[in-house]
């Protein structure tokens, strides 16, 4: 195991923890102290709140006041120092620099050198806390020297190897998502990029003449709705009884006008299409713009709804809603590649091709055929209706004769009329497309119906009135019909010659003339800088997926941010060292494997730990052999089988006596019938007489000196995690055997796992259901950042933005992010970032904080906590009733979002919410006697 348990670097906020003790060092290296402070001073803290928490050999105090004096350096300075001591240590010597109340000491005597210094990680993450660390120092000025023994219980929350693994997976997946081809279409987008997508004009555009009347292009147009005025002018002169009986038709040259539009379309057309090509590249030069107005091209100046300033500010803000709603980065990236290709301009010559769609060879071609002009319907019926007429009108009697035949000559006269004034025929006769309009079977059968009248009226002789009333209905008739016939025939031959068509055609051309001046001339620069600037974000974007996909773990992986968290691999880790669920220990994690799980005392938990129910002194596995440690795991499993406590060792009992060291004297033996124990009367707050049996607080209820009666007295181990004594009908151990030396003590503690520490509890949850999200929440945001200030460069070199080196910043928040994880399940907000509304510590680690409510409602409970030295000394403790300080302290995170009943009602109002972290728990402070601690300076130790 490694012997390194404090970070390099601290959590944001946190003390900066510095390790000064001698085995922390390479023994070769005489100035790694003196570089640990100067790493120390080196980390920012502001100037107010500058805390370091020190971790020191408690006999190099003394040696190391300078180091200690060089931490306020730069301004006031709080420091704790822990004071790791060895068991055979009855005084401490410490320097006025360590005094309150800028400073304070907590002595360590129990299991905390060699392999057992492993313990030391979760005791220096709680106390690095800031409100801890605050807490524990105000205490510590309150105890007589400064100086205390901590008794410890501690809860800590987390989540296991597998939920953790698998939230981060989750996590980035969510993030990054599968690769995705370049989405169909960009989706809703704002309304400044929305006008380089749908090729509309803008409304403040919509009112510019795009074609001067004085220019060639605009002089063309004009000829071309001149001669479609003309055109329908004279078609609606011609199709009616004008046109047809008066000069009106005859004057009019309706082909003329129809030829003329033709030319002119075609002629304005050309010079559309030589205008596209003419400016055809993707950005039209200042010289192609010159040319442009040459043909009567007018562009005027950027509108007001679009500027290239405000481009990429629009790509920010839409490339920001599509993160902030979740869509994967891959997914955004595929929308953005869809902006960036339709909004890059393809060159107006590309709209040749619409030109042609709009007003091809075909179309023209249309326009200038020569239609003929067909009247009068079918022949035979035409025939027959001139005979039924002819026949009304030859009823006459006797006139009849005359009468029928005239009226077929009428019929036929004014088919020859339309056929003369046909509208596809110029008066001079240059332009004529023919036609036909029945005048032959008119006069047929208007001769036959006529003479056939004439002898019906002859052999019927209808009355006078009715002769001639016949007449006139069959004249006005064939009046009529040959006007419908004419109407007819001119709306057929114009429909089918179309000059309406080459006006919709015109105005396609000018629309399409229009967009390329808007798109393709004007917003050509712009619609580049979108372009380049899309695509340059959706590369960043797939490059960040791409770093994360190949993210291996943290750089600094540790809750601290140390780059070899703890020694968990290297050369001082032990090989094949496992994970915090059983698995394959990996760099980054806690390595908590070492020591087993922990239960809970409180509600029944924790049946794979044995608690101890008879109760084993504090710290004698610290001075056992291997063999007391091969038996601690025995014992802990049977405690587990059994549902009972148990000793730690069998071997611990008849063991090394851990008073009959060195420089230790031997204490009474302890009898198998209950007799006295070591150290019990030295307990807190007990009655110092020796050898008698008060117990804590024996002389506020019974007076000093007395003892109390039947009831069942607690014992040194008070402050031990058990709540009752199940096994005090069994016998107490014997006294410890004689210890072993000193190289087969360390070979054997070398060789054996640490345990886990008593104090120590631990609850690991599958993950919580908010856990991904805040995860996911955290690296869109995060990812958000690291594009804000990639926007500047966008702005200013959308080419090479796409290029900029992003992997750095990505695995930055990828290893804060993952630190946090490690940390205490992303409770802490990133740095920078308000709490906000995140979710509190049940909903992200699936553990629910009854336990902790529980351990803080048990208000002082000695038996609750675990001092932090052995038996032997306890002689040491003040007795002084009332002076023990205590620190309770809960994460603000578990508290927090609680639903249901109030479970922290009834917990103290001296409980400190710590802003963050994973751990929870019980510090008590107790003080030493006065001739303990020795306050000297440093020239009576020689030191430097």
């Amino acid at each position: 195991m490694s012997p390194r348990v404090v970070p390099e670097q601290p959590a944001p906020g946190h003390a900066v923890c510095l390790d000064l003790r001698a085995e922390a060092y390479d023994p070769e290296d005489h100035h790694a102290a003196e570089d640990a402070v100067r790493r120390a001073l080196a980390v920012p803290q502001a100037a107010d709140e500058r805390r370091f928490l020190v971790v020191d050999d408690a006999d190099r105090l003394v040696g190391h006041q300078l180091l200690h004096e060089r931490l306020s350096s730069y301004g006031p300075a709080h420091v704790v120092c822990l004071a790791v001591g060895a068991p055979g240590e009855r005084n401490l010597r410490r320097t006025l620099t360590l005094r309150p109340p800028a400073a304070g000491v907590l002595w360590l005597l129990d299991g905390f050198r060699g392999p057992d210094a492993a313990a030391l990680r979760p005791l220096v993450e709680v106390l690095a806390t800031p409100e801890v660390f605050d807490a524990v120092l105000r205490a510590l000025g309150r105890v007589a020297g400064g100086v205390a023994v901590p008794a410890v219980r501690i809860l800590e929350h987390d989540l296991s190897d597998e939920a953790r693994a698998r939230a981060w997976r989750q996590a980035v997946e969510a993030l990054t998502g599968p690769d995705v081809p370049v989405a169909a279409t960009a989706g809703a987008v704002p309304g400044e990029l929305a006008l380089l997508l749908d090729e509309a004009v803008p409304g403040s555009l919509s009112g510019h003449d795009w074609l001067p009347a004085h220019g060639r292009a605009g002089s063309l147009l004009l000829a071309c709705r001149r001669a479609l005025d003309d055109a329908l002018d004279g078609y609606a002169r011609v199709r009616g009884p004008a046109g047809l009986l008066t000069r009106a038709g005859r004057d009019t040259d309706l082909p003329g006008d129809v030829e003329r539009l033709a030319g002119a379309l075609r002629e304005f057309r050309a010079t559309v299409d030589d205008a596209f090509a003419l400016a055809g590249g993707t950005r039209p030069t200042v010289e192609e713009r010159a040319l442009l107005a040459d043909r009567g091209i007018q562009l005027p100046e950027m509108p007001r709804e679009i500027t290239r300033t405000g481009i990429v500010p629009a790509l920010r803000d839409h490339t920001q809603e599509l993160i902030g709603r979740r869509l994967p980065l891959r997914s955004v990236a595929a929308r953005l590649a869809a902006l960036a290709a339709r909004s890059a301009p393809a060159g107006s010559a590309a709209r040749r091709a619409a030109l042609d769609a709009v007003c091809g060879p075909d179309r023209l071609a249309r326009l200038d055929a020569r239609y003929p002009f067909l009247a009068g319907g079918p022949r035979a019926f035409a025939a027959l209706v001139t005979g039924v007429l002819a026949l009304l009108a030859g009823l006459w009697p006797g006139a009849g004769w005359a009468f029928g035949p005239a009226v077929g000559l009428l019929a036929a006269a004014l088919a020859l009329l339309m056929l003369r004034r046909r509208p596809n025929r110029s008066p001079d006769g240059r332009l004529d497309g023919g036609g036909s309009t029945g005048s032959g079977p008119r006069l047929v059968g208007g001769l036959v119906g006529g003479c056939a009248g004439a002898a019906v009226g002859q052999a019927l002789g209808p009355p006078l009135w009715a002769a001639a009333t016949a007449l006139a209905v069959a004249v006005a008739a064939v009046v009529l019909l040959a006007l419908r016939d004419w109407t007819l025939g001119v709306d057929d031959w114009w429909e089918r010659a179309d000059p309406e068509d080459a006006g919709r055609a015109l105005d396609e051309i000018h629309a399409l003339l229009v967009t390329a001046a808007v798109h393709d001339w004007l917003f050509a620069d712009v619609r580049h800088h979108c372009s380049d600037g899309a695509g340059a974000v959706a590369r960043l974007l797939r490059g960040l997926a791409k770093t994360a996909d190949a993210y291996a773990g943290p750089a600094v992986p540790d809750p601290y941010g140390n780059p070899d968290p703890y020694g968990t691999s290297g050369a001082g880790s032990p090989a094949g060292g496992t994970g915090r669920a059983g698995g394959t220990g990996r760099a980054g994690d806690w390595d908590w494997d070492d020591w087993s799980d922990g239960g809970d005392p409180l509600d029944g938990a924790g049946a794979d730990v044995a608690w101890p129910d008879q109760h084993a002194w504090p710290g004698a596995d610290a001075h056992a052999g291997a063999e007391a440690r091969s038996g601690a795991d025995a014992s802990r499993g049977d405690a587990a089988s059994s549902g009972h406590h148990s000793w730690r060792s069998a071997d611990a009992r008849s063991g090394p006596d851990p008073r009959s060291g060195p420089g230790m004297q031997p204490g009474p033996d302890v009898s198998q019938d209950g007799g006295t124990w070591p150290g019990r009367e030295v307990w807190p707050d007990a009655d110092p007489t020796p050898g008698g049996d008060a117990w804590p607080g024996a002389d506020a209820r019974h007076g000093p000196g007395t003892r109390p009666g039947p009831e069942p007295r607690p014992g040194p181990d008070a402050w031990q995690d058990g709540a009752a004594w199940p096994g005090a009908e069994e016998p107490r151990p014997s006294a410890p055997a004689a210890p072993a030396s000193a190289s087969t003590a360390a070979a054997a503690t070398a060789s054996a796992p640490a345990a886990v520490p008593r104090w120590l509890e631990r609850r690991y949850g599958d993950g919580g259901p908010a856990l991904v999200d805040t995860l996911v929440t955290d690296l869109v945001e995060g990812v958000s950042a690291i594009l804000d200030g990639c926007w500047a460069g966008v702005e200013r070199d959308p080419g090479n933005a796409g290029r900029l080196p992003l992997d750095a910043p990505m695995t930055a928040l990828l290893d804060e992010t993952r630190v946090r994880l490690e940390r205490d399940a992303a409770a802490s907000p990133p740095p920078g970032r308000e709490r906000g509304e995140r979710p509190d510590a049940a909903r992200l680690t699936g553990v629910a904080p009854d336990g902790v409510a529980r351990l803080l409602a048990a208000d002082d409970d000695t038996r609750l906590t675990v001092p932090l030295c052995g038996p032997e000394h306890l002689r040491l403790l003040s007795h002084e009733p009332g002076a023990v300080r205590r620190v309770r302290f809960v994460p603000e995170t578990m508290r927090r979002g609680t639903t249901g009943d109030d479970i922290w009602r009834g917990t103290a109002e001296d409980v400190v919410w710590t802003d963050a972290g994973r751990h929870a728990g019980v510090l008590r402070l107790v003080p030493l006697r006065a001739d303990v601690v020795h306050t000297v300076l440093a020239e009576e130790d020689g030191a430097p």
